[in-house]
């Protein structure tokens, strides 16, 4: 049997800390008219469209880690915002592919701008971005988000009573 550990969780302090940084991203987009998963996309859409990308719901689905329902909800959102255009793939009819319009490369330009000032502040307790403690805890996060996870079982009692 396991020991409890003293004091929060890795798994709650990684929640507490995801709902940090989403909370602090929200704030910061909606003078920008995005919420933090509307920035995912776009972020993520402006830097595949810099390299010569232009992918599918499902492949930005699958870059930002959203559920391709959700990216599907979010792009309708940001066509009818007309930040993104979706067009019908010509080579496979059922997939639908993405890109940013001009206003969309202009709002994700400035998004991007905004968020990497907020990078700096909440690494900043770290040495800042460039720190080798920044890269340390960079290279913990990837490796945890690497690693595959084995579905829970229901009603386990080892389960029972622990936080996330």
């Amino acid at each position: 049997m396991s020991k409890v550990l003293p004091g929060p969780t890795p798994g709650f302090l990684v929640w507490r800390l995801a709902n940090k940084w989403r909370v602090a991203v929200d704030r910061a987009m909606a003078p920008l008219g995005l919420t933090h998963a509307q920035y995912a996309l776009v972020a993520s859409l402006h830097g595949m469209q810099r390299v010569g990308e232009r992918p599918s719901q499902r492949q930005l689905a699958d870059h930002t880690g959203l559920e391709a329902l959700y990216v599907s909800k979010l792009a309708r959102a940001l066509e009818s915002a007309g930040l993104i255009e979706r067009i019908r793939n010509p080579r496979d009819p059922r997939a639908v592919q993405l890109a940013l319009t001009e206003q969309g490369q202009s709002v994700a330009r400035q998004a991007i701008a905004v968020v990497q000032e907020l990078h700096q502040q909440l690494l900043e307790p770290l040495g800042g971005r460039d720190a080798l403690r920044t890269r340390a805890f960079t290279d913990e996060l990837t490796t945890l988000l690497d690693a595959p996870l084995a579905p829970s079982v229901p009603n386990d009692e080892s389960t029972q009573g622990i936080t996330p």
